[in-house]
């Protein structure tokens, strides 16, 4: 992909985040009676400024994307007209000034429910959660998984698709224990299989989870038989027809497409002698893939695509759609069970248990935006709500300069029964802005150390 592929789609779901996020502040302000004097999306220099409504509110845009802000009117911040005492930010109460400042990451939140929301209820087609065996299969095996197990619920946890089996092992896979998987095998028979994931670490970096258990997606076997034949291909050329199923190349036994399919791009410009059975006869025809280029690489092609499956066979994808109540309880509960397993990974990190390697800036968001965009819509639109709860869980941690921090002083001025002194919390900005910097500086790092390393 050209860079754009990767600036435009991560330019658009950051826009979309930091505008809703901001808009939730704004929102809650002007139904507080709080004078909004600045509405930006981005920090620095204003690349577009607009004036509109009652209060003329600067509506900007600044050069600095990574962010935005919302300025009221604050008597800390500058002189207040005696008239407009009443609408300035300081003087509200503790409670709205912590409406006004929560509403900003429950706006994420609130933003991720409906992407997921309208996800579940349009409906997409899901990868199966039918399994096989990986390479590395020790604890699957151990489990008693058997090669097209398709996994109905886990723990009574009913799931539908590859990534809800994702999603809850890996929830399963922090709390260290034992899994029950309901499972429907290839003869259609229910039974369980019980999953020990006490040993399971949640930290490999060259290795994905799913596969460290010793699973991968279940695969249909797609036998060697040829559908639509280019006209000048070389399998045209040599007598091939649609409907001929390959037996061997060679004289080596050919059972599946993905064979027959390496046989030929290793041999380009060289003839291969095709074992060949056509309504029940075999025969043989000497077959000369003709000489390609792939991404720098010179292979072998015949002209040829595989025969569409025969009806009634076992589908590796599903289409997955709720009804609009189930389909919003279920866009709660992921958000929901999103950000908690965000707050346990940051808990993880911090304890030392989970590496910082994980932590991922923008350039590796980034990456991110511009795959899930080439997948299609519904996968965008679901990094786009997982990006937000993400923003929105960031900024309920209690770090100053942070929303969370501003909470942290709220929540103790109601305790207190007064506010926090002004020296006070001009330390813990400055503590909270250096906290900020060493973790932007070490998710570059991580962003760079990832580009390095490939």
């Amino acid at each position: 992909m050209t860079l754009l592929n990767y600036l435009i789609p991560f330019a658009l779901a950051l826009g979309l985040l930091i505008l809703v996020h901001e808009m939730g502040h704004y929102l809650v302000a002007r139904w507080c009676g709080v004078k909004v004097l600045r509405f930006s999306i981005g920090f620095g220099k204003s690349l577009y400024v607009r004036r509109a409504g009652r209060d003329g509110t600067e509506w900007a845009i600044a050069a600095f994307p990574l962010g935005g802000y919302v300025k009221m009117l604050d008597e800390r911040e500058a002189p207040v007209a005696p008239a407009e005492l009443h609408r300035s930010f300081n003087r509200q109460s503790v409670y709205r000034r912590f409406a006004i400042v929560a509403a900003g990451p429950l706006a994420n939140f609130l933003l991720a429910i409906v992407l997921y929301w309208g996800l579940f209820v349009v409906g997409t087609d899901e990868l199966r959660p039918r399994l096989a065996l990986s390479d590395t299969p020790a604890i699957a095996a151990a489990a008693g998984v058997r090669e097209g197990d398709l996994v109905v619920a886990v723990d009574a946890e009913p799931v539908r698709s590859w990534q809800d089996l994702r999603w809850v092992l890996l929830r399963h896979a922090l709390d260290q224990r034992e899994v029950l998987l309901q499972v429907r095998t290839l003869e259609d028979v229910e039974t369980f299989r019980r999953l020990d994931l006490t040993g399971i670490s949640i930290d490999g970096e060259d290795q994905d989870l799913i596969a460290r258990i010793g699973l991968k997606p279940w695969r249909p076997l797609i036998r060697p038989v040829l559908g639509r034949l280019t006209e000048d291909g070389a399998a045209a050329r040599a007598g091939l027809r649609a409907g001929d199923e390959v037996v061997a190349i060679g004289g080596e036994p050919i059972a599946a497409w993905s064979e027959l399919v390496l046989k030929v791009r290793q041999a380009p410009g060289l003839p291969l002698r095709f074992g060949v059975r056509r309504a029940g006869a075999e025969a043989e025809y000497l077959v000369t893939p003709d000489a390609a280029s792939e991404n720098g690489e010179r292979i072998g092609r015949i002209g040829v695509a595989v025969a569409e499956p025969a009806p009634g066979g076992l589908s590796m994808f599903a289409s997955v759609r709720y009804g609009p109540f189930e389909a919003a309880a279920k866009a709660v509960r992921q958000t929901w069970e999103t950000s908690v397993l965000s707050l346990q990974m940051i808990g993880r990190m911090i304890t030392g248990e989970v590496s910082w390697k994980n932590l991922s800036g923008p350039v590796t968001i980034a990456d991110y935006a511009g795959q899930s965009a080439q997948l299609g819509l519904s996968h965008y639109l679901k990094f786009v709500a997982l990006i937000s709860i993400s923003l929105g869980v960031l900024n309920l941690l209690p770090i100053p300069v942070l929303d969370g921090g501003h909470l942290l002083y709220y929540t103790v001025e109601i305790i207190k029964g007064g506010p926090i002194p002004e020296r006070v919390m001009e330390i813990g900005q400055q503590i909270g802005l250096v906290l900020l910097v060493m973790l932007m500086a070490f998710a570059f790092y991580n962003d760079i150390n990832r580009l390095i390393s490939g």
